[in-house]
Formats: structure tokens, sequence, C-alpha cells
């Protein structure tokens, strides 16, 4: 039976175009010796009963009457999804990183299931890389990471293969799917009393809802001013380049522990840091206003995980570059973060989101196609952080060593930081459009450096004031 997608989803799905494709994806590292083709095949297959989406495709309604759907695809074929390529000598950093960008510049095939799977050889050291490409209408960050934990294996022996019985559904014709769409449109106006006999029924609640709604609202208003004009925003090309860097947790937990704030602070602190490292490389403008990122904020229940799909919010938080001195930045970070946090932005963002269920869905995906590329000032980065695997993975047998999250870009936004954490780490994966942003190295060095300094400022507090002689 075909699903229909969440109002989120299909913003993903509407918003990819020739400029900006809209998957998310991450980059693996494994021991090696690397597995054979076959070996892969095997380890993918005997999950698939585990991943439903794996085995479905994205159908649009005619004449957009409906949002797209989930249908199941009947000539799912594994060799469409699961590739192999080989980085050139010496297969150290500046390959790997070529090759990533290569493959997240080219956008999934929309006639197949939206993913795919790339064993990359000739690593140096023996080592080898797996890089998943999923695109953003079937999966967040967090589900990202619980579909990752379910591909792969918690112990270099898999367990028992599940049953698979999987026995697709025909597809339906254009006419269902419209017939279909239009006996759901009509079951909105049945949702919308439901929802109005329950707010009725808990006035106290309702209030406490509408007056955390009209903050958030407020705070989102508040951030329709435009920010500074930069390079950070413009048309994207469609190549990217990719980047990633990794931290010790303990270090991080260290700063926060004495400098204050919490560890997602302590990395905007850092992100910061690499902002200004490029406007000031840029000779650009450093003021208060001169960087806001849309932080995601999950909302997804306990109950919810493992649910192939979007369940995110967002704030938006402004960035301060202008602070030269490291502990002065950290602070602002977390300063802005409390007001943010208690401005109630994300559950207003989550509201938004939901009330996109009442608008018909062809106006939904002409308004996002406008929207999304007028020129303006709203908004400039995006930094999104999400807990990683909880314990070690394995695949085929071999462990995996890190993994580089990647986030994409849209909304004329040139540059994206993701991160994860991993085995004691924080690993960072940075986006950059390729024609505006070849200068990506001077961000990264940035935000290396960013921890460096407050690191050494956390150490300097701790010692104390010097004595004196």
């Amino acid at each position: 039976m075909a699903q229909i997608l969440s109002p989120l989803d299909s913003t993903f799905f509407h918003l990819e175009d020739g400029h900006a494709s809209m998957h998310i994806a991450s980059l693996a590292i494994f021991e090696g010796p690397a597995p054979s083709q076959a070996q892969v095949r095997e380890a993918i297959s005997r999950k698939l009963p585990l991943v439903p989406r794996y085995r479905q495709r994205i159908r649009s309604v005619p004449f957009n009457l409906g949002r797209p759907v989930w249908v199941d695809y009947p000539d799912f074929d594994l060799d469409q999804h699961v590739h192999r390529v080989s980085v050139p000598a010496p297969g150290g950093l500046a390959e790997l990183q070529d090759l990533m960008g290569q493959l997240m510049s080219e956008s999934l095939d929309r006639d197949l299931p939206v993913w795919e799977d790339w064993v990359v050889e000739g690593l140096a050291d023996g080592r080898w890389a797996m890089i998943t490409k999923l695109h953003h209408s079937m999966a967040d960050g967090i589900s990202g990471t619980d579909l990752l934990s379910t591909v792969f294996d918690h112990s270099p022996e898999p367990g028992p293969a599940p049953e698979d019985g999987w026995d697709p559904a025909p597809e339906p014709g254009a006419a269902q799917l419209a017939a279909a769409a239009v006996r759901s449109r009509a079951r909105v106006p049945v949702r919308e009393v439901a929802a109005l006999a329950h707010l009725a029924r808990n006035p106290r609640s309702t209030a406490l809802q509408a007056w955390a709604l009209g903050r958030g609202l407020a705070g989102f208003a508040a951030a329709a001013l435009p920010v500074s004009g930069s390079s950070l925003n413009g048309p994207l090309q469609g190549d990217r380049l990719f980047r990633w860097t990794e931290v010790p947790l303990e270090d991080v937990a260290g700063v926060r522990s004495v400098l204050g704030g919490t560890v997602n602070d302590v990395v905007l602190a850092a992100v910061a840091r690499a902002f200004r490292e490029l406007l000031l490389a840029r000779d650009e403008h450093l003021g208060p206003h001169a960087v806001r990122t849309l932080v995601p904020v999950s909302v997804r229940r306990e109950d919810q995980h493992g649910s192939p799909d979007n369940r995110v919010s967002a704030i938006l938080a402004e960035l301060p570059v202008e602070d030269a001195d490291p502990v002065d930045r950290l602070g602002d970070v977390s300063a802005r973060m409390r007001r943010l946090k208690s401005s109630h932005e994300a559950e207003a963002g989550e509201v938004v989101t939901e009330l996109a269920d009442l608008v018909p869905p062809a106006a939904l995906a002409s308004a996002l196609h406008v929207a999304f590329r007028v020129p303006h000032r709203f908004l400039n980065a995006v930094t999104t952080n999400v807990p990683g695997p909880r314990s070690t993975l394995y695949f085929a047998g071999r462990r995996m060593l890190a993994t580089y999250p990647y986030v994409p870009l849209g909304d004329r936004v040139r540059v994206g930081v993701a991160v994860t954490s991993y085995e004691g780490r924080l690993l960072f994966g940075v986006t950059a459009d390729a024609a505006s942003s070849r200068d990506v190295d001077v961000f990264l060095g940035g935000l290396e450096e960013g921890f460096r300094e407050l690191q050494k400022a956390a150490l300097d507090r701790q010692a104390g004031p010097p004595r004196d002689a």
C-alpha cells in the first residue's frame, strides 16, 4: 500500500533541483582488507527485511493533487545501488576527499529507490571505506544513524538473518494515485475537527501550547531580519567539496566543565571561529549579524526511533564571529542558545511544519520552489549535531573506525557543517559549494584552531593566575 510522505519529507523532495541535491550521506572508514563485492551484497541483502524503504521508491501524484508517496518497487535490483570504486594512488586524504566530493555532486536517481552505497578500495594502510547516500526525504540525521546501526553489525560475527518475506505490492497507476490523493484531502477537515475537539477538552494545556507557540513565532519573526551581506550566500553551482576532521569528546567535555555551556555550545563556538577565519581571509564584515546558522532540533520521541522519516524542527542562531576572544565567544554562544531554547522556536517550527498539511499540495510545491530560489539574507549557514552509534559497528566482519557525516546544501547556503559522535570522538563533515568556496580548507583550519584555543583557555583557567616571581 502506498504511504504518503510527511509534509517535511515532501519538502526535501520538492527542494531538489540541478544545483541542490538533497541527499544526506556518511563516509565510513573500516579496517581492511576490503570485502569482495559478493560479501558486500550478502551483508546488505540480509538486512533488507529490516529496511523496507530500501525497496521502495517515491512516486509523484499527477498534477500535485497530493504529496508524493512511497510505493514498493517490484523491479528492485541490488546491483543498481551497490557500487565499487578505487581511489588513485597513493590513496591518501586528498584522493578520498576528491572522490567524496565527486560522488556528493551527483544526484540520486529518483526513478529508483533513493539510496546507494559505494565501496571504496585503494586507501592507504590497507583500509577501505563505504559511502552511503540517502535522499533526505527518507531520513533525518537521527533516523540516518539508526539506519546505519541497522545495516551494519554490532559484532564481527553477524547474528541470524531475519526472514525475508518481501512480496511487493503492484505499483499504483496515475489514476489510482490521483484518486487516493483526493480521498486523503477529503479527510483533512475530519482531522481538523478531531484536533479542535482535543484542544477543547484540554484548555489549560492548549493555553500553554498557544503561549509557547506565540513566543516561538516571535523568535522566528526576529530572525527574518537580514544578516549582513557576504559571500556565504549565493547561487549554488552543483559541484560539492567535502572535508572532515575530528576531536576527542573528552577534550570537548573538559572545555565545557571548565568554561561552562554544553557540548553543543562548545561545538558552535568552534564553528563560529571557523566562519570568523573564513570571513577574515575573504576580507569581509565581522559584525554581530554576519552569520546566522540553522540548527536542526530533533522532535523524535523515544518510541519513534527506527522510523525512516524526518522528525526535526530548527532554531536560528547568530554566531558571534565578531568575538576575537575564545572564552567570550563561548559565553556568547551559550547565552544565545539558552535564550533560543527558552523561546520555543523549535516547537513553533514543528507546528508550522504540521500546518503545511493543510495547504493544497500543488500550492505548497510551487511556494517552495519560489521561496528557496529568491535571493535573501535570512540564513547563511547550517550546523547539525546528531549523536552517533553508541557501540562499535562492523560490516562484513570489519570494524568501523570512523564515520564522517555529510549535510546537503540548499537555500543559497554555501557552507554546511555536520557533527556526529563515535568511539569517544566528535567527527565533523564540512560541505562546501565548489564554485564559491574553494577556500574551504581555511574554514576547516579555523574549526580545528577553535577547539585548540578553547582547550588552551580551559587549561589556563585551571592553572590559575601566574605566580609572582
